[in-house]
């Protein structure tokens, strides 16, 4: 039952897909021959995130920010976490129980409160979880949306909105192909290409493969990716695509270290204390279509259609507790997990725009199945600290048996307006109406219930312009998250609401020093209400009458400082706290700071680009956050240093040399529980050879 795929919905949607598809999503082409001297903020580029209507970023009356191919290359970000994490005021706490993939943001943590999208499409998180994208190749640029996004991308977006856009099918035939070899063995090659099909079509195919043996014991890892897109231009206003991806990973089989009484020891930062048989496979596979019509000059109708599975699998032993009576490590949690999840949605828009107004409408409607198999995470047993038999898993842990399944069925309807108010002053408005039906049932017994979800968001934003180069923005928005994971609420949370979240915002966006330089400010404040907390006249009782917030301020600059010199940075500064709530012990944590969340982040890189060689060095700090809601157990503040040097050879092979982690730093990027943390990587290095045709 796990890999069963249900036939006849593959082979319907495939068939509406290839009369339903096409991307109006088409990215520059970005050629370096040396002497860039564009900053990296990039204001005048339009935004799909930021808002439907495509508004540039410096129109955009929020916090949007983007990173594209040249400058994840340049640093050597592989990796979608290593790109957003340099972005301003995001920071990976992700770990193998997530999928790989978690953010802090804002002060807001995790799948169910920062959304991941691919090309605006939200997969839905099921037990906390979300496997992709994991690896940059084959995007085209990466948008943050900071703050409330639900106006947009429906419910699970209060902290932040990530958003990967890929490579659009091009008619002219290019290709490239990347080569990395490195430190533990590591490999990556990368091959992509796009080209004409007929006199009216184009395709794209980019294929990727990298793996390592890793910085740890038994720390292997590989994985696989194909994603192909293909265009169809039948005539002048009608336009057809189709995207089919699959991704097949086996992530590192490491779930941290132990504390040693209370801090991390250096002298078992390569030991891993999971299980030698640990096994940790996520399989995706994605569809996607859409039909563009032009139907007038100014009248735009689309719709498009997505078909989505994840195959998940886990066999680990998860938690370590480090004994000092004993002087070993208690492990326990000894977990089998599946998860078999699919998605499929449909989305018909409309975008009408005049003189000094744009405007767009659209209805969605999805279907979400997820079945969960669990072994109920029993069995413990103790390992030394060092030298030791890592064992198996069968003699603490069961196999997997059908937990529960549930079927979601959401329905929304949105619309969006921004209005010239005067030729500098935009407003832009926007609504959107949530709902899902959700049923869920056990396995053991066939016991069900049904609960019934509903938000309303809106944003309301003004941009004024004091120059052509200065903008300054206000902005009020609403927005929800679900108690726990949407796909897999529990019936004990099956009375709960959606939690509400509300946000505003001020800041000014500007370009100076005859546009080689750029900046940006943000002020905010977000307070989400009907978090769970404990009923203070019977704390057996669980309510939603909590609440967390968090304000803070935002910089960032890059500046092209001349003669192949640019300076990119951004600081955020954050304070966050619960506002109300209570455990089931009667302790309050008002006042206290929310698990994984750091104060201060902060990212500085020095890029040189002239001519045949490009070379950068680069730090990101982030600060003290703490691994309880207590905080009692801190994890200390770091500072990472990383480099790379690369030689231009002509204009399509780049020689490039990367280190990572140049002062060796051990630190802990998140805690997956208040006795054991997850470490970062060592200092390595990486060489890779890249080639455009």
């Amino acid at each position: 039952m796990y890999y069963h795929l249900k036939r006849a919905t593959i082979a319907s949607a495939i068939l509406f897909t290839f009369n339903t598809y096409a991307s109006d999503t088409v990215l520059p082409t970005i050629e370096v021959d040396g002497d860039r001297e564009q900053p990296n903020l990039d204001l005048n580029a339009p935004s799909s995130t930021g808002s439907r209507l495509k508004l540039s970023t410096r129109d955009t009356p929020a916090s949007v920010e983007s990173v594209d191919e040249e400058t994840m290359r340049e640093r050597g970000d592989f990796s979608v976490r290593d790109a957003i994490t340099r972005t301003t005021g995001l920071t990976d706490i992700a770990t193998q129980g997530d999928g790989g993939v978690a953010y802090s943001a804002r002060g807001f943590t995790g799948n169910n409160s920062v959304a991941v999208l691919l090309d605006g499409r939200q997969m839905m998180v099921g037990a906390g979880t979300v496997t992709d994208p994991s690896n940059t190749w084959g995007y085209g640029r990466i948008e943050v949306l900071r703050g409330p996004g639900s106006i947009l991308y429906g419910t699970g977006a209060t902290g932040a909105t990530i958003n990967a856009i890929r490579k659009a099918p091009l008619a002219e035939s290019t290709g490239e192909a990347l080569i990395g070899i490195g430190e533990g063995n590591t490999y990556r090659v990368g091959l992509g290409g796009t080209g004409a099909l007929g006199s009216a079509g184009a395709f794209r195919i980019d294929a990727y493969t990298e793996g390592s043996d890793g910085f740890i014991d038994r720390g292997d890892s590989k994985a696989n990716k194909l994603m192909t897109s293909f265009r169809l231009d039948p005539r002048s206003d009608l336009r057809i695509e189709v995207q089919l991806d699959h991704a097949d990973q086996n992530p590192t089989r490491y779930w941290g270290m132990p504390l040693i009484n209370g801090a991390i020891d250096d002298s078992i930062r390569r030991r891993n204390y999971n299980v030698g048989d640990a096994k940790i496979r996520y399989v995706d596979d994605r569809l996607l279509g859409r039909v563009t019509w032009e139907a007038a000059s100014n009248l735009t109708v689309r719709d498009e259609v997505t078909y989505f599975t994840a195959k998940r699998h886990w066999r680990d032993a998860e938690e370590y507790a480090y004994n000092s009576l004993t002087n070993q490590v208690d492990r326990a949690s000894f977990g089998e997990i599946r998860h078999w999840q699919q998605q499929v949605a449909n989305r018909l828009e409309a975008a009408y725009k005049t003189k000094g107004n744009r405007f767009v409408a659209g209805w969605e409607i999805s279907e979400f199945d997820f079945h969960h198999y669990s072994n109920g995470f029993g069995g413990s047993d103790s390992v030394p600290l060092q030298n030791f038999d890592s064992g198996s898993f069968a003699p603490q842990g069961i196999p997997a048996i059908p937990n529960f399944s549930s079927h979601t069925r959401g329905l929304a309807f949105y619309a969006e307006d921004a209005y010239d108010m005067t030729e500098r002053l935009l407003l832009l408005a926007g609504v959107r109406y949530d709902n899902y039906d959700y049923t869920r049932i056990t396995s053991s017994t066939g016991a069900s219930f049904d609960t019934d979800l509903d938000s309303t968001a809106v944003r309301l934003g003004l941009t004024y312009r004091l120059t052509p180069n200065t903008s300054i923005y206000a902005q009020a928005s609403t927005g929800s998250d679900p108690i726990g994971s949407l796909l897999s609420i529990s019936l004990a949370n099956s009375r709960f609401e959606l939690t509400k979240g509300r946000q505003v915002e001020a800041g000014l966006k500007q370009s100076f020093a005859g546009g080689r330089g750029e900046w940006t400010t943000a002020f905010y404040h977000i307070k989400k209400d009907d978090i769970i907390t404990r009923d203070p006249n019977n704390l057996a009782l669980s309510i939603q009458g909590g609440s967390q917030s968090s304000k803070g301020a935002e910089f960032s600059t890059s500046f092209v400082v001349g003669k192949g010199w640019r300076i990119d940075g951004n600081v955020a500064l954050l304070d966050a706290q619960f506002d109300e709530l209570t455990d089931g012990t009667g302790t309050s944590f008002a006042g206290k700071r929310p698990p994984n969340v750091a104060n201060q982040v902060a990212n500085l890189w020095l890029n040189y680009d002239k001519r045949a060689w490009q070379s950068g060095i680069g730090a990101r700090y982030v600060g003290k956050s703490y691994a309880d809601n207590g905080n009692t157990q801190a994890l200390p503040a770091y500072t990472v240093v990383d480099a790379s040097v690369a030689w231009h050879k002509g204009r399509n092979t780049t020689f490039r040399a990367i280190v990572r982690n140049l002062g060796d730093r051990v630190y802990a990027t998140t805690a997956y529980t208040s006795t054991q943390v997850s470490l970062g990587d060592p200092r390595h290095v990486e060489l890779t050879a890249e080639f455009k045709f």
